[in-house]
Protein backbone atom coordinates (compact mmCIF):
# COMPACT_ATOMS: atom_id res chain seq x y z
CA UNK A 1 0.00 0.00 0.00
CA UNK A 2 1.28 3.24 -0.61
CA UNK A 3 2.03 5.99 1.77
CA UNK A 4 1.09 9.65 1.34
CA UNK A 5 4.71 10.68 2.72
CA UNK A 6 5.85 8.48 -0.62
CA UNK A 7 6.91 11.17 -2.86
CA UNK A 8 9.93 11.84 -5.72
CA UNK A 9 11.61 15.38 -4.99
CA UNK A 10 12.76 17.17 -8.17
CA UNK A 11 16.44 17.14 -8.82
CA UNK A 12 18.34 20.69 -7.55
CA UNK A 13 21.21 21.90 -9.33
CA UNK A 14 24.17 22.96 -7.83
CA UNK A 15 23.29 26.96 -8.79
CA UNK A 16 20.04 26.28 -7.49
CA UNK A 17 21.17 25.00 -4.30
CA UNK A 18 23.45 28.56 -3.85
CA UNK A 19 20.48 30.50 -4.92
CA UNK A 20 17.85 29.25 -2.54
CA UNK A 21 20.79 29.02 0.43
CA UNK A 22 21.41 32.45 -0.46
CA UNK A 23 18.03 33.88 -0.09
CA UNK A 24 17.16 31.64 2.94
CA UNK A 25 20.66 32.81 5.17
CA UNK A 26 19.82 36.57 4.17
CA UNK A 27 16.44 35.87 5.47
CA UNK A 28 17.72 34.32 8.73
CA UNK A 29 20.37 37.07 8.94
CA UNK A 30 17.36 39.85 8.49
CA UNK A 31 15.41 37.89 11.23
CA UNK A 32 18.33 38.39 13.86
CA UNK A 33 18.71 41.72 13.42
CA UNK A 34 15.23 42.01 13.96
CA UNK A 35 15.16 40.04 16.66
CA UNK A 36 18.20 42.31 18.21
CA UNK A 37 17.09 45.44 17.78
CA UNK A 38 13.39 44.55 19.06
CA UNK A 39 13.46 42.07 21.42
CA UNK A 40 15.15 42.90 24.51
CA UNK A 41 14.33 42.55 28.41
CA UNK A 42 15.36 46.15 28.52
CA UNK A 43 12.64 48.96 28.43
CA UNK A 44 12.87 50.63 25.27
CA UNK A 45 12.07 47.77 22.63
CA UNK A 46 10.95 49.93 19.22
CA UNK A 47 11.76 53.63 18.45
CA UNK A 48 7.65 53.77 17.26
CA UNK A 49 6.64 52.94 20.99
CA UNK A 50 5.02 55.61 22.85
CA UNK A 51 6.77 56.81 26.01
CA UNK A 52 4.88 58.13 28.68
CA UNK A 53 5.98 59.83 31.90
CA UNK A 54 3.96 59.97 35.41
CA UNK A 55 1.59 62.16 35.74
CA UNK A 56 1.80 64.17 39.17
CA UNK A 57 -0.88 62.79 41.70
CA UNK A 58 -0.24 65.33 45.07
CA UNK A 59 -3.63 67.66 45.89
CA UNK A 60 -2.31 71.30 46.91
CA UNK A 61 -0.44 71.06 49.77
CA UNK A 62 -2.49 73.12 52.85
CA UNK A 63 -0.29 74.42 55.49
CA UNK A 64 -2.74 74.29 58.18
CA UNK A 65 -2.74 70.64 58.10
CA UNK A 66 0.38 68.61 60.35
CA UNK A 67 2.65 67.30 58.02
CA UNK A 68 1.95 63.70 59.41
CA UNK A 69 -0.49 61.79 61.45
CA UNK A 70 0.74 58.90 63.62
CA UNK A 71 -2.25 57.26 65.40
CA UNK A 72 -1.60 54.41 67.93
CA UNK A 73 -4.42 52.00 68.46
CA UNK A 74 -5.61 48.05 68.07
CA UNK A 75 -8.22 48.62 65.72
CA UNK A 76 -6.90 49.08 62.01
CA UNK A 77 -9.74 50.31 60.35
CA UNK A 78 -10.04 53.52 62.84
CA UNK A 79 -6.31 53.80 62.86
CA UNK A 80 -6.73 54.27 59.28
CA UNK A 81 -9.85 57.34 59.43
CA UNK A 82 -8.22 58.74 62.17
CA UNK A 83 -4.76 59.29 60.72
CA UNK A 84 -6.62 60.63 57.15
CA UNK A 85 -8.99 62.86 59.36
CA UNK A 86 -6.11 64.71 61.14
CA UNK A 87 -4.68 65.55 57.43
CA UNK A 88 -7.58 66.92 56.35
CA UNK A 89 -9.86 64.10 55.27
CA UNK A 90 -10.54 62.13 52.21
CA UNK A 91 -11.92 65.04 50.72
CA UNK A 92 -8.40 66.43 50.76
CA UNK A 93 -7.04 63.99 48.49
CA UNK A 94 -10.04 61.90 46.53
CA UNK A 95 -12.92 63.98 44.51
CA UNK A 96 -16.04 62.53 43.35
CA UNK A 97 -15.00 60.85 39.96
CA UNK A 98 -11.64 60.15 40.35
CA UNK A 99 -9.85 56.33 39.87
CA UNK A 100 -7.76 55.83 42.56
CA UNK A 101 -5.01 53.20 42.65
CA UNK A 102 -3.98 52.04 45.84
CA UNK A 103 -0.37 50.78 45.91
CA UNK A 104 0.19 48.07 49.00
CA UNK A 105 2.93 45.75 49.23
CA UNK A 106 1.34 42.33 47.99
CA UNK A 107 5.24 41.21 46.65
CA UNK A 108 5.14 37.72 49.08
CA UNK A 109 3.31 34.78 49.24
CA UNK A 110 2.81 35.15 53.03
CA UNK A 111 -0.09 35.58 55.49
CA UNK A 112 -1.20 38.39 57.21
CA UNK A 113 0.51 37.71 60.79
CA UNK A 114 4.32 37.25 58.77
CA UNK A 115 4.25 41.02 58.03
CA UNK A 116 6.03 40.84 54.60
CA UNK A 117 2.73 42.79 52.97
CA UNK A 118 0.44 45.53 53.37
CA UNK A 119 -2.13 44.34 56.65
CA UNK A 120 -5.24 43.54 54.31
CA UNK A 121 -7.32 45.36 57.12
CA UNK A 122 -5.46 48.51 56.19
CA UNK A 123 -5.81 48.34 52.26
CA UNK A 124 -9.73 47.85 53.19
CA UNK A 125 -10.16 50.49 54.88
CA UNK A 126 -8.97 52.88 52.47
CA UNK A 127 -11.15 51.18 49.92
CA UNK A 128 -14.00 51.95 51.56
CA UNK A 129 -12.85 56.04 52.59
CA UNK A 130 -12.35 56.23 48.86
CA UNK A 131 -15.64 54.88 47.96
CA UNK A 132 -16.87 57.24 50.58
CA UNK A 133 -15.43 60.07 48.94
CA UNK A 134 -17.15 59.28 45.25
CA UNK A 135 -14.31 57.69 43.44
CA UNK A 136 -15.60 56.22 40.43
CA UNK A 137 -13.17 53.53 40.66
CA UNK A 138 -10.69 51.96 43.28
CA UNK A 139 -7.97 49.53 41.83
CA UNK A 140 -5.40 47.68 43.92
CA UNK A 141 -2.64 46.60 42.10
CA UNK A 142 0.99 45.52 42.54
CA UNK A 143 3.85 43.85 40.48
CA UNK A 144 4.35 41.04 42.96
CA UNK A 145 7.48 39.01 43.03
CA UNK A 146 5.96 35.68 43.79
CA UNK A 147 3.50 34.36 41.91
CA UNK A 148 0.27 37.20 42.38
CA UNK A 149 -2.66 34.99 42.42
CA UNK A 150 -1.34 33.27 45.53
CA UNK A 151 0.27 36.95 46.80
CA UNK A 152 -3.05 38.28 46.52
CA UNK A 153 -4.96 35.26 47.79
CA UNK A 154 -2.97 34.09 50.53
CA UNK A 155 -2.34 38.10 51.85
CA UNK A 156 -5.74 38.60 52.52
CA UNK A 157 -5.51 41.35 50.52
CA UNK A 158 -8.10 39.80 48.01
CA UNK A 159 -10.57 39.14 49.74
CA UNK A 160 -10.42 41.59 51.81
CA UNK A 161 -10.50 44.37 49.05
CA UNK A 162 -13.31 42.25 47.32
CA UNK A 163 -15.32 42.50 50.11
CA UNK A 164 -14.41 46.52 50.47
CA UNK A 165 -15.94 46.96 47.11
CA UNK A 166 -12.54 47.83 45.08
CA UNK A 167 -11.28 45.79 42.37
CA UNK A 168 -8.20 43.85 41.95
CA UNK A 169 -6.07 44.54 39.34
CA UNK A 170 -2.96 42.16 38.29
CA UNK A 171 -0.61 43.18 35.90
CA UNK A 172 -0.36 40.69 32.94
CA UNK A 173 2.91 40.56 30.32
CA UNK A 174 0.98 43.38 27.83
CA UNK A 175 -0.15 45.34 30.67
CA UNK A 176 3.19 47.46 31.25
CA UNK A 177 4.05 50.76 29.17
CA UNK A 178 7.44 52.18 28.55
CA UNK A 179 7.74 55.24 30.88
CA UNK A 180 10.50 58.09 31.19
CA UNK A 181 11.20 58.07 34.90
CA UNK A 182 14.29 60.83 34.28
CA UNK A 183 16.35 59.24 36.72
CA UNK A 184 20.02 58.86 37.36
CA UNK A 185 19.49 54.52 37.49
CA UNK A 186 16.16 54.47 36.02
CA UNK A 187 15.26 55.77 32.88
CA UNK A 188 13.03 54.36 30.03
CA UNK A 189 11.73 51.00 31.91
CA UNK A 190 8.03 49.38 31.44
CA UNK A 191 5.53 50.40 34.14
CA UNK A 192 2.32 49.13 34.97
CA UNK A 193 -0.33 50.71 32.77
CA UNK A 194 -2.75 51.24 35.48
CA UNK A 195 -0.40 54.47 37.30
CA UNK A 196 -1.10 56.01 33.55
CA UNK A 197 -5.09 55.67 33.90
CA UNK A 198 -5.72 56.97 37.63
CA UNK A 199 -6.70 60.41 38.52
CA UNK A 200 -5.20 59.61 41.76
CA UNK A 201 -2.32 56.81 43.56
CA UNK A 202 -2.26 56.00 47.56
CA UNK A 203 0.77 54.61 48.82
CA UNK A 204 0.49 51.82 51.25
CA UNK A 205 3.53 50.15 52.39
CA UNK A 206 4.31 48.09 55.62
CA UNK A 207 7.26 48.97 57.41
CA UNK A 208 9.77 46.05 57.45
CA UNK A 209 13.48 45.46 56.83
CA UNK A 210 15.19 45.07 53.50
CA UNK A 211 18.01 42.51 53.63
CA UNK A 212 20.10 45.26 50.83
CA UNK A 213 18.17 48.63 51.33
CA UNK A 214 17.59 47.74 55.59
CA UNK A 215 14.27 49.09 54.87
CA UNK A 216 11.34 49.17 53.08
CA UNK A 217 8.97 51.34 53.33
CA UNK A 218 7.26 54.18 51.33
CA UNK A 219 9.77 54.63 48.96
CA UNK A 220 11.23 50.89 48.12
CA UNK A 221 7.18 50.32 47.73
CA UNK A 222 7.25 51.91 44.45
CA UNK A 223 9.34 49.19 43.04
CA UNK A 224 6.11 47.43 42.60
CA UNK A 225 4.96 49.52 39.41
CA UNK A 226 7.85 47.96 37.76
CA UNK A 227 8.13 45.57 35.29
CA UNK A 228 11.73 44.18 33.47
CA UNK A 229 14.35 42.97 35.22
CA UNK A 230 13.97 44.46 38.59
CA UNK A 231 16.97 42.64 40.21
CA UNK A 232 19.50 44.65 37.60
CA UNK A 233 18.49 47.82 40.40
CA UNK A 234 19.61 46.16 43.49
CA UNK A 235 23.17 46.86 41.94
CA UNK A 236 22.69 50.35 42.87
CA UNK A 237 19.57 49.76 45.15
CA UNK A 238 20.19 53.81 46.95
CA UNK A 239 19.87 55.11 43.69
CA UNK A 240 17.30 53.35 42.10
CA UNK A 241 14.81 53.96 45.05
CA UNK A 242 15.98 57.68 45.11
CA UNK A 243 14.76 57.71 41.33
CA UNK A 244 11.57 55.76 42.00
CA UNK A 245 10.40 58.62 44.80
CA UNK A 246 11.60 61.28 42.24
CA UNK A 247 9.73 60.43 39.12
CA UNK A 248 6.57 59.16 41.16
CA UNK A 249 4.85 61.70 43.42
CA UNK A 250 1.84 59.78 45.34
CA UNK A 251 -1.22 61.91 46.27
CA UNK A 252 -0.92 60.35 49.77
CA UNK A 253 1.07 57.90 51.69
CA UNK A 254 -0.10 55.46 54.69
CA UNK A 255 2.78 53.58 56.09
CA UNK A 256 1.15 50.15 57.69
CA UNK A 257 2.82 49.71 61.21
CA UNK A 258 0.73 47.92 62.74
CA UNK A 259 2.51 44.89 62.25
CA UNK A 260 6.41 45.41 61.17
CA UNK A 261 8.72 42.96 59.92
CA UNK A 262 12.57 43.73 62.18
CA UNK A 263 14.34 40.89 60.47
CA UNK A 264 15.05 39.08 57.23
CA UNK A 265 13.01 40.98 55.26
CA UNK A 266 11.85 41.75 53.14
CA UNK A 267 10.43 38.19 52.67
CA UNK A 268 10.45 37.11 56.32
CA UNK A 269 8.35 33.87 57.53
CA UNK A 270 8.93 33.59 61.29
CA UNK A 271 6.53 35.39 63.50
CA UNK A 272 8.90 35.61 66.02
CA UNK A 273 10.73 38.38 63.26
CA UNK A 274 7.14 40.75 63.69
CA UNK A 275 7.06 43.47 66.22
CA UNK A 276 3.17 44.38 67.25
CA UNK A 277 3.52 47.87 66.19
CA UNK A 278 -0.09 49.63 66.27
CA UNK A 279 0.29 52.32 64.58
CA UNK A 280 -0.43 54.14 61.09
CA UNK A 281 1.34 57.04 59.75
CA UNK A 282 -0.14 59.47 57.16
CA UNK A 283 1.13 62.01 55.24
CA UNK A 284 1.69 63.92 51.52
CA UNK A 285 5.61 64.13 52.49
CA UNK A 286 7.05 60.71 51.23
CA UNK A 287 10.50 61.77 52.78
CA UNK A 288 8.87 62.65 55.85
CA UNK A 289 6.46 59.35 56.48
CA UNK A 290 9.73 57.32 55.70
CA UNK A 291 11.65 59.17 58.33
CA UNK A 292 9.54 58.26 60.89
CA UNK A 293 8.91 54.77 60.20
CA UNK A 294 12.82 54.28 60.36
CA UNK A 295 11.97 54.23 64.46
CA UNK A 296 10.18 50.79 64.63
CA UNK A 297 13.35 49.43 62.68
CA UNK A 298 16.13 50.79 65.21
CA UNK A 299 17.23 53.16 62.27
CA UNK A 300 18.05 56.68 61.62
CA UNK A 301 17.68 58.79 58.63
CA UNK A 302 21.68 58.85 58.39
CA UNK A 303 21.69 55.12 58.18
CA UNK A 304 19.57 54.86 54.93
CA UNK A 305 21.39 56.53 51.78
CA UNK A 306 18.16 57.28 49.96
CA UNK A 307 16.68 59.33 52.10
CA UNK A 308 19.04 62.00 51.94
CA UNK A 309 19.53 61.55 48.27
CA UNK A 310 15.35 62.13 47.57
CA UNK A 311 15.70 64.97 50.28
CA UNK A 312 18.22 66.88 48.29
CA UNK A 313 16.22 65.95 45.28
CA UNK A 314 13.28 68.11 47.11
CA UNK A 315 10.97 65.13 47.43
CA UNK A 316 10.81 65.59 51.16
CA UNK A 317 12.18 66.35 54.68
CA UNK A 318 13.83 64.36 56.87
CA UNK A 319 14.17 66.61 59.88
CA UNK A 320 10.98 65.81 62.04
CA UNK A 321 11.54 68.22 64.63
CA UNK A 322 10.52 71.08 61.83
CA UNK A 323 7.88 69.36 60.97
CA UNK A 324 4.24 69.71 62.48
CA UNK A 325 3.19 65.90 63.49
CA UNK A 326 0.21 65.24 65.10
CA UNK A 327 0.83 62.16 67.55
CA UNK A 328 -2.83 60.48 69.25
CA UNK A 329 -3.78 57.55 70.81
CA UNK A 330 -7.53 55.72 69.89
Amino acid sequence: MASRNNKTEKIVSRREFLQKTASVCGLAAAAGLWGYTFYSKEPVRRSDTKIYTFRDYRVEDIKTYPHLAVVKGTDAERLVRAAVDKIGGIGRFVRPGDKVLLKPNVAWDRQPEQAANTNPLVVAAVVKLCLEARASEVWVTDVSVNDPIRCFARSGVEDAVKKAGGRIRLTAENDFAATNLKGESLKIWPVSRFYHEADKLINLPVAKHHSLSKCTMGMKNLYGSLGGQRNRLHQDINTSIADLATAIRPTLTILDATRVLMRNGPTGGNLADVFIGNTIVAGTDLVAVESYGLRFLDLKAEDIPFIAMAEKRGVGISDLKSLNIAEITI
